[in-house]
């Protein structure tokens, strides 16, 4: 555990999501040559679609979107979408001050998601096997990560108010027998992306800072 004030927090606002790619990069860079403190992006893209290094192109239907732009980047997993309504955090961490573990480090993230989630009262769960969040048999947020000297980088999208139709174009993180949903689905209301914020940055605290 560290200190809060070791956490800089990067609210970007909504941003291509190729500007944000490149970002990471130069600051995980910065981080394993300990020329920064752990950081945690927070950001909303315009729609595009990522193919993790895992990801089968047959995922990316061609039915799909044709202006929505593709990438394919060094992440773990297949492929997802980002879009705006969707919240999506970075975090740039030295897990050497934590646990040299990325199974541990990905189960901290769903435990985020789920503790998030119960603030709505919706209960996320995770699914044996596979790597992220479901509301009952739908996902709810995806993981990906990629870690250079422990030194983390991408990380996770959490569906609040997005359009789900962009779903339609993909077979999400490469699972068939499931199906997406957000918050705002679920609770039937549009939900306060400044307040989501707040709670993960919250519930991210949690685990990984003393207050």
């Amino acid at each position: 555990m560290k200190n809060l004030s070791d956490l800089r927090i990067l609210d970007l606002g909504l941003k291509p999501y190729e500007e944000v790619w490149l970002y990471q990069k130069k600051l995980q860079k910065q981080r394993i040559n300990n020329q920064i403190t752990d950081t945690l992006i927070l950001v909303e893209h315009f729609p595009v679609y990522t193919l993790g290094k895992n990801a089968e192109n047959n995922h990316l239907l061609q039915s799909r979107d044709k202006s929505v732009k593709v990438f394919n980047v060094e992440r773990g997993g297949d492929i997802t979408f980002h879009g705006p309504g969707q919240l999506v955090c970075y975090p740039i961490l030295d897990l050497t001050h934590y646990k040299k573990s990325i199974s541990w480090y990905m189960r901290i993230l769903e435990q985020i998601i789920i503790d998030t989630l119960e603030h709505y009262d919706l209960v996320g769960r995770r699914i044996t096997g596979l790597t992220g969040v479901w509301v009952g048999e739908d996902k709810i947020a995806a993981q990906g990560v990629k870690i250079s000297r422990w030194v983390t980088m991408h990380g996770f999208s959490l569906n609040i108010n997005p359009d789900l139709l962009f779903y339609d174009g993909i077979i999400p993180c490469g699972i068939f027998h499931h199906g997406v949903t957000s918050v705002e689905l679920l609770l039937g209301k549009k939900i306060n992306m400044e307040e989501v914020k707040e709670i993960i940055i919250k519930n991210f605290n949690n685990y990984f800072y003393k207050r």
